[in-house]
């Protein structure tokens, strides 16, 4: 893990601090939750492909829920992989958004990192092909208010130790009824409670592959 010092333009991070990752992607260390955004044993970009968009079986047109948008990477990884997408974030954290600006990715995602960045500002970006709406909010809250059906939620809220309020079973509940028929969730997190909250909202619970631990992350199945 390397803390980077408040230099090239990455601003004055009281709150919170960037690391740089194994793959040179940028991540944050927040200090009320004392975590990172992503895992800093692997690359911040690479964890959001190989634990949320590959486990995901997106198909073309498909429809996402990006729970606990944070950095962006797990809409990043999939507007990589995927010409024509709707994603709805919910993010509760301005500053967070903020930093985003501030981030420089590596060369093959600078194109559609700037959509996200785009995002960040506006909370919006529709080009025709991709569709994308960021609600700032109480995630808690905010998921009450959605009718949308999904094809497929990245669930990647800061650790059920750090943030056990966001891994309860009426959150999976909640969840479950806004996903369509063989829907698929993706997390990172293989907990047995989490995963016992999965399976009484209604998941069929799978793991994904192991990458940069030996655990694995979870796969959700409506």
């Amino acid at each position: 893990m390397k803390l980077l010092k408040n230099e090239k333009g990455l601003g004055n991070f009281n709150f919170p601090r960037p690391i740089q990752t194994r793959d040179n992607s940028i991540t944050f260390f927040n200090e009320k939750y004392q975590e990172s955004y992503h895992s800093t044993t692997i690359g911040a970009i690479e964890e959001a492909e190989k634990k949320y968009v590959e486990p995901a079986n997106l198909k073309e047109n498909s429809v996402i829920l990006d729970f606990c948008f944070g950095l962006g990477y797990n809409s990043l990884a999939a507007l990589m992989k995927l010409p024509r997408v709707k994603i709805i974030a919910i993010e509760n954290d301005k500053e967070i958004l903020k930093q985003i600006q501030t981030i420089e990715v590596p060369e093959k995602y600078k194109e559609k990192y700037e959509i996200i960045k785009q995002v960040a500002k506006e909370k919006e970006f529709d080009n025709g092909k991709i569709k994308i709406k960021l609600i700032l909010g109480d995630a808690e809250k905010e998921i009450e208010k959605l009718n949308q059906q999904f094809d497929a939620v990245f669930f990647d809220p800061f650790s059920p130790k750090k943030c056990p309020e966001l891994w309860t079973e009426q959150i999976f509940k909640n969840i479950f009824k806004l996903m369509k028929p063989n829907a698929i969730l993706t997390t990172y997190s293989c907990a047995k409670e989490i995963r016992n909250n999965m399976k009484v909202a209604g998941f069929t619970i799978k793991d994904s592959a192991p990458i940069g631990r030996k655990a694995p992350g979870t796969v959700g199945i409506k």
